[in-house]
């Protein structure tokens, strides 16, 4: 399709094109079965996402680690047996049918390309945490308060010679560099080209080098795997991810104890440096190689739950932007699918400001009765088995807290079946529970 073409489409003529691509993805099917199915469980989905009824509740399975715990794989096995890993992914699925293939690039990335790339934001198994643990993230002020006006000024520059350099080892040559823009004059060209030639440089970019052939090894295994998937009959959900603008800055640049101090500190620059991310989290998500497979992208919202900011200053700081990319993606025809962690009772009201049929709402631990009545009028809402009964309930607990759940949200669509947070482990009769209840009671 001609960038012209793009630019003269409405935001609902390219969302169309977006779904039909995703729901006709163009490849053999292993049987005439296994295709019906495929297009069965995208308009399952379609009709979810547009406030429609479907057939059924679908239903989506938020499975981090769980598909080789269960099958008595470590997660640092998963990230350096990539071939094994996905052995455990199909067979997942073939036993508990969801309605979509589930997430195995998160949880299969080589473990030797966060190791080459000396990357330090997150902590990996058995890099920093036990081999049989989950990431975790290392928390730290990596943006310091006074380099806010570079980051807001240039963003692309800050990170390229600043922030990457401080977290990411094979980086760490790049803060020897100046400017981009000297290569646009010739007198400052060579003040830019030797920094490309220190040791720092070298090994840094031999590093890159390595990160990138694990990749392409793992990519040889994953993707034909994925393409296996959807022969059977499972589409992807999400093709892409961001985050709102308000975590970008507050998860991964200042750490959470700073930009707390920021709000009342310097708050100006706070919600300037969440502006200027707009369109970098919009871009984020739509400029990736490749394009984006599935029009639903995936964005974790963490610092807008409640407890940790007053309705006010979530009114001030972090909905604002969080609004704009979404209006943003949109617009690009793609489907913003928000996985609101903890609780967001407070908020509800707030988020209902977002055109209908537009955006997904994943909920954790909110009453999903007040969803319905107030963001569920204008988005799909999606969610809420808890973890905790996945690993100490019962299959007949599972099942009437699934009855409950579409009895309160489920009324006219718009729904999806769905555990609240993510699932490294737990019951696999749970599970079962959980599909089966909602495949046979979620019947419109």
């Amino acid at each position: 399709m001609s960038e012209r073409a793009w630019k003269d489409m409405t935001a609902d003529e390219r969302r169309a094109w977006r779904l039909e691509k995703w729901r006709n993805p163009g490849i053999e099917f292993d049987s005439p079965e296994a295709k019906a199915t495929f297009e069965a469980r995208c308009d399952r989905l379609i009709a979810a996402w547009e406030l429609r009824e479907p057939d059924q509740v679908p239903v989506n399975i938020n499975a981090g680690w769980w598909p080789v715990a269960r099958a008595g794989v470590t997660p640092y096995e998963a990230m350096t047996n990539t071939e094994k890993a996905m052995k455990c992914w199909i067979d997942f699925n073939e036993t508990f049918q969801p309605d979509t293939m589930g997430n195995q690039m998160l949880y299969t990335t080589p473990a030797s390309v966060f190791e080459s790339l000396d990357y330090r934001l997150y902590f990996w198994p058995g890099h920093g945490v036990a081999k049989e643990a989950s990431y975790q993230y290392n928390e730290k002020e990596w943006m310091l308060a006074d380099e806010y006006d570079h980051f807001i000024a240039d963003p692309s520059d800050y990170l390229l010679r600043v922030f990457l350099p401080r977290t990411v080892g094979a980086f760490a040559g790049f803060a020897n560099t100046s400017s981009l823009l000297d290569y646009l004059e010739l007198p400052f060209v060579s003040s830019q080209v030797a920094g490309w030639g220190t040791p720092e440089m070298a090994e840094g970019l031999e590093r890159i080098a390595a990160a990138a052939r694990a990749v392409a090894n793992w990519g040889s295994i994953i993707f034909p795997t994925m393409g296996k998937l959807m022969a059977m009959g499972w589409p992807g959900y999400f093709g892409g991810a961001s985050k709102a603008p308000f975590d970008i800055l507050g998860d991964t640049l200042r750490g959470t104890r700073q930009v707390i101090i920021d709000m009342y500190r310097r708050p100006e620059k706070v919600i300037a440096a969440c502006e200027r991310l707009v369109p970098v989290a919009i871009n984020w998500a739509l400029k990736r190689p490749g394009g984006v497979a599935s029009p639903v992208i995936f964005l974790p919202l963490h610092k807008g739950a409640d407890g940790f900011m007053s309705q006010e200053q979530f009114e001030t700081f972090y909905w604002p932007t969080l609004r704009a990319v979404l209006l943003g993606l949109i617009e690009e025809g793609c489907i913003p699918f928000l996985f609101a962690e903890g609780r967001y009772g407070s908020r509800l009201e707030a988020i209902m400001d977002l055109p209908k049929g537009k955006t997904i709402w994943l909920f954790d631990q909110t009453d999903m009765a007040k969803a319905k009545q107030t963001v569920g009028q204008v988005a799909c809402i999606q969610g809420n088995v808890p973890l905790s009964l996945m690993h100490a309930g019962t299959p007949e607990e599972v099942a009437d807290y699934v009855r409950n759940l579409i009895d309160v949200a489920g009324e006219g669509g718009g729904f999806i079946v769905d555990i609240g947070a993510v699932a490294d482990s737990g019951k696999d009769e749970n599970l079962k529970a959980m599909v089966e209840t909602a495949r046979a009671y979620g019947r419109y």
